[in-house]
């Protein structure tokens, strides 16, 4: 009797880390996957600045934008990432990568070794993005000024710490759907919605998480804690921004100035500088759909201790 208890446990281990196995076997986009294409570089840097590249991959302390070697440590409760170096350096960052490494990295969330990558990475956003958009946002990094430097590990704790198990995660907050335009909606609305909800990654940080990570699907865009662990990132549903108008919020993506006279700090400091570069015509879109968002209830926010303390 014993034996065949043992004998069970030991095929229903085999068939639970076959099927674990299997789950997280990390994607990837074949290059093959990918037809003959002739990149658009101006659509390439709208991309980049839709994207907020810069924000998180522009080498810290040091005034140029577009010097992409990485380094900007980002808190969290899962550990402290390390934004890694995109520029074109063959070395220590994507200078060998090849286009579908780079659409892989984006849409799948997988690097070119095959591993997964963690989800401090946005790809939970980018998979909406266009492919088109991808790699002319591919294109226009490679003509960018290569920067030297390996940036250090994570500093990520077991059971995290293990890769494999991203691909569970992926299983259960990626669902791989491009966007798809509301045929009800204006074109301009409809641009917006895209550039929010794809390139953007806007609800990465205005929605709570759940214990895992994910985004809490039905309190999307209602603010919350800080990802960053300090602060707590603004509703920008109708609950939160009832009192801006569409204008209101295309000049705060230009400006970072609110119709109550504040500025933005913080992390949205830092997108500003990234928006603020976009056309007027995708500042406008954006507002347009950020001002449709209906009003969602957040989860509760603690007393206001300091102005300096609030990441709008």
């Amino acid at each position: 009797m014993l034996r065949r208890i043992l004998l069970v446990t030991a095929l229903a281990g085999g068939a639970g880390f076959g099927l674990f196995w299997w789950l997280t076997i990390p994607a990837v986009v074949a290059a093959n996957a990918l037809p003959s294409y002739q990149p658009d570089l101006a659509n390439g840097l709208t991309t980049f600045n839709a994207g907020g590249c810069s924000a998180c991959h522009a080498v810290p302390n040091q005034p140029d934008r577009l010097k992409l070697g990485g380094g900007l440590a980002i808190p969290s409760a899962f550990g402290t990432f390390y934004v890694p170096n995109i520029s074109p350096d063959p070395n220590d960052g994507i200078g060998r990568w090849s286009e579908a490494d780079f659409v892989t990295a984006l849409q799948k969330g997988t690097s070119p070794a095959g591993q997964h990558y963690f989800p401090a990475l946005p790809y939970t956003s980018y998979q909406r993005a266009r492919v088109e958009d991808i790699r002319d946002l591919f294109a226009y990094l490679k003509t960018l000024a290569p920067v030297a430097g390996k940036v250090r590990d994570h500093e990520v704790p077991f059971p995290f710490s293990i890769r494999r198990n991203v691909g569970i995660w992926k299983w259960l907050f990626m669902d791989g759907k491009p966007f798809t335009p509301d045929a009800a909606q204006p074109v301009r609305w409809n641009r917006g919605a895209y550039l929010v909800n794809s390139l953007g990654h806007c609800a990465e940080c205005h929605s709570p998480r759940n214990f895992l990570g994910g985004i809490i699907g039905s309190q999307r865009f209602a603010g919350g804690p800080d990802p960053e662990g300090e602060g707590w990132v603004p509703n920008i549903t109708q609950k939160g921004l009832a009192d801006w108008s569409a204008k209101d919020i295309a000049y705060f993506l230009e400006t970072g100035q609110m119709p109550e006279g504040d500025s933005a700090g913080g992390a949205m400091a830092r997108v500003i500088k990234n928006t603020s570069q976009l056309s007027p015509q995708d500042r406008a879109a954006i507002a347009d759909y950020i001002k449709s968002l209906p009003p969602v209830e957040g989860p509760p926010r603690p007393p206001k201790k300091a102005k300096s303390d609030d990441k709008s």
